[in-house]
């Protein structure tokens, strides 16, 4: 079919095209911007749960670990400490707003450098640090970088890569998150080693080692085509999106593309426009996806792994290395996702992972009452603390093959070209705040809930999951121009999208279908 594109059964189109080596390569490049997030949110545990890091800036929290009955739901409990973790997310929040006008404005590229060129000072502040204030400057650096990466590295994968292939593609954001999990989960099990003392230097520094991969890699990433279309470039879009689908016939998805982009040039307010009625959908998926992500308590396990490991009765090198395996756990559940979630589509992974992570969290704040109690004091003996470690592997499982990857892009894939970078900045934005919640609050919930904490982020998994299968519908395979087709025949979102909004993308199509067998360049 010269030109044409084949219908599926999502009720878009399969424009023409393959996987070419350059798209692979470009995507994979593009990817390694979650290596910043992922190398920051292992790291962070670690060393905070590592005695001479605690001895020089946190004192108090070190001598009250030192206390034989500390109640262990309690002894990290310090907001100080927790500020440490926490500030990173709330400087990306502010960051994510200012990245969504230099991802329209420059392209994606431009902001991956910004991005990871901010990461890698912080990343030099922090392994110098002196004091508790160098150590939250550098903390805020970091975050600058994280909220410019996170906005502009899905937007580059769901653009970069053929409709069917979308989701393979875009998990590979997830994907270097996890490896930059499990990379900084073992930097910092060897670096505890260190007799002098200086680890924890060493840990920290060593994120400039991510930082500067985005931050070369990014110089040699091409532009999107919808990014050149946005800027203006219409032939070197036409001659990207020919590179890129490795086919002449281009002429149908170059005329959506030009269409996307024309209704996009005339939204001069893209942060207002995002409010009107026919963008409620995605306004709505773009908020409560990342509120529920961070809600499912993957967090806790990810951000203090040690601490928590720690904390449930484990010893100096094991709590280290308990996170190290639910790190690898973590990765090779992502490359499942990888290869399923273009098969199986977003919905059947959200809903098994969702129902996979209600029964861990339950099993494993049961396991917890049942050897601490109300009052934190006792001990877990090795057998039932490797059952402890087994049930936060397969809740990790569960999470890194649904919420993991699929939070990050199922909100990239939703917006139409006029709103998507004020789109993705409000689904950065909203991650970022409810990461900084959580990561400023846990120790001190950890206290106060106890074993119920775990208990507490089951009930939350159990709404998100209900609103997942209520309210989102399937969006395997769709072209990103054509989503508004998904929206218009769900049951709850057809009432706020109007006949006029899916006549105008049909009308883009129609004029895409005249030009079958026209010259590529026409």
């Amino acid at each position: 079919m010269a030109g044409g594109a084949i219908v599926n059964t999502a009720g878009g189109k399969d424009y023409p095209g393959k996987l070419t080596l350059f798209v692979f390569f470009t995507c994979v490049v593009a990817a390694t911007g979650g290596l910043i997030f992922g190398y920051d949110i292992g790291i962070s545990g670690g060393v905070t749960s590592m005695d001479p890091f605690l001895k020089k800036f946190f004192p108090e929290v070190f001598r009250k670990k030192q206390e034989a009955k500390t109640n262990q739901y309690c002894k990290y409990d310090n907001q100080l400490l927790q500020t440490f973790t926490s500030s990173l997310y709330l400087a990306a929040l502010v960051a994510s707003f200012f990245a969504a006008t230099v991802t329209r404005v420059m392209g994606r590229k431009w902001s991956m450098f910004g991005g990871g060129l901010t990461f890698l000072i912080g990343a030099a502040l922090n392994g110098a640090a002196k004091n508790v204030a160098m150590l939250i400057v550098g903390r805020i650096l970091l975050g600058i970088g994280v909220g410019f990466a996170n906005q502009s590295v899905p937007v580059y994968l769901s653009e970069m890569a053929p409709a069917r292939l979308r989701g393979m593609l875009n998990i590979g954001f997830q994907l270097m998150i996890t490896i930059g999990i499990l990379a900084a989960e073992l930097i910092n099990y060897g670096t505890n080693k260190i007799k002098a003392g200086y680890g924890w230097r060493v840990s920290l520094a060593l994120a400039a080692v991510p930082a500067g991969i985005i931050t070369l890699g990014s110089l040699f990433l091409p532009d999107t085509p919808n990014s050149l279309l946005e800027r203006g470039h219409a032939d070197e879009a036409r001659r990207m999106l020919r590179r890129i689908r490795g086919t002449e016939e281009i002429a149908e998805e170059y005329a959506d593309l030009v269409a996307a982009s024309e209704e996009a040039r005339q939204v001069r307010h893209p942060w207002r426009n995002i409010l009107k009625r026919r963008y409620r959908a995605q306004l709505t998926m773009a908020v409560m996806i990342p509120f529920f992500q961070q809600l499912t308590g993957i967090n806790v396990i990810m951000f203090y792994a040690p601490v928590l490991f720690e904390t449930l009765g484990f010893k100096g090198d094991a709590s280290l290395m308990s996170s190290v395996i639910t790190g690898l756990v973590n990765v090779f559940a992502t490359v499942v996702s990888i290869f399923t979630v273009d098969r199986l589509g977003r919905r059947a992974l959200f809903l098994q992972g969702g129902a996979q992570m209600i029964v861990c969290q339950v099993v494993v704040g049961s396991l917890i009452a049942g050897r601490f109690g109300t009052s934190g004091i006792g001990d877990m003996p090795k057998g039932y603390a490797a059952v402890v470690v087994l049930f936060i592997c397969v809740y990790v499982a569960g999470f890194a093959w649904s919420w993991g990857p699929l939070g990050w892009l199922v909100p990239s894939e939703i917006f139409p070209l006029e709103i998507r970078p004020a789109g993705q900045s409000i689904n950065v934005s909203v991650n970022m705040l409810f990461t900084f919640c959580i990561a400023q609050a846990f120790l001190t919930m950890l206290c106060h809930l106890k074993f119920g904490l775990f208990y507490f982020f089951a009930g939350w998994v159990v709404i998100m999951t209900v609103f997942i299968g209520l309210f989102l519908p399937e969006t395997k395979n769709v072209p990103i121009e054509e989503m508004v087709l998904v929206w218009k025949s769900h049951w709850f979102w057809k009432r706020f999208i109007a006949d006029e909004d899916v006549h105008d993308v049909q009308m883009a199509s129609n004029n895409g279908n005249t030009k079958k067998g026209a010259p590529a360049d026409a």
